[in-house]
């Protein structure tokens, strides 16, 4: 596949899925704001923006910060994924604009595709499971990689780098889709070309520096190919 604006024909693909394949980042804030309600934090709601796509020592930063104990945090973010499950369950995650005709093209195209998440092993296979669109991926990495294999989670390149050589596809003809900051900077570290498609945080100068190119949604992207 060519791809306006880069050189390398693209022989493979490797999707984040929060915020890029579904609307899961919208649900999180929703669900975060719901529990904090519950737990009477008293947090402005544009507070929670700042859990999207961060690294894990920012989300142990902001935990601390608002968090009286160990339990409180933990009994918060159990409330948060027990209601994101919930509403998945209910219909309410969807595939975010122009993922399922990208899908069906670049299995037209037989292109091999892969999920890279930052998310748990059982919320990613409840996600492609729920939304149909499981058996587009040869197959996915979640945290449980990152604990397996021990390495570093986004924005560090390992789990981009893991992806590339289960593929077995050179960096060069692989593309990258990711939605957050953190991830932008993993596939940037990485050294794979990297699509930005902005979910709930729109990008800064710095995503416009690592990113290869920023589009505002799949249909967008495929208008390059």
């Amino acid at each position: 596949m060519k791809v306006q604006g880069i050189d390398e024909e693209i022989k493979g693909v490797i999707f984040d899925m929060d915020g890029l394949l579904v609307n899961s980042e919208k649900l999180y804030w929703d669900a975060n704001i719901q529990a904090a309600k519950e737990y009477d934090l008293n947090l402005p709601e544009d507070t929670y923006l700042k859990l999207a796509g961060t690294t894990a020592k920012d989300m142990e930063d902001f935990y601390h910060k608002h968090f009286k104990s160990a339990k409180e945090r933990d009994d918060f973010i159990k409330r948060t994924d027990d209601l994101v499950w919930q509403w998945t369950d209910e219909g309410k995650l969807k595939l975010k604009s122009g993922v399922q005709k990208t899908l069906d093209k670049f299995q037209e195209l037989s292109l091999p595709m892969a999920i890279a998440s930052s998310n748990y092993e059982d919320v990613v296979e409840h996600v492609i499971w729920t939304t149909g669109i499981r058996n587009y991926f040869k197959f996915h990495l979640s945290y449980i990689d990152v604990q397996k294999g021990n390495i570093q989670p986004k924005p560090a390149p390992d789990i981009y780098l893991l992806a590339a050589e289960k593929l077995k596809i050179d960096k060069k003809n692989l593309l990258i889709f990711e939605d957050s900051p953190t991830g932008v900077k993993a596939a940037k570290n990485a050294g794979i070309n990297c699509i930005m498609i902005p979910d709930i945080i729109e990008p800064t100068a710095k995503e416009k520096q690592n990113a290869t190119m920023i589009c505002t949604d799949f249909f967008d992207f495929l208008k390059r190919i």
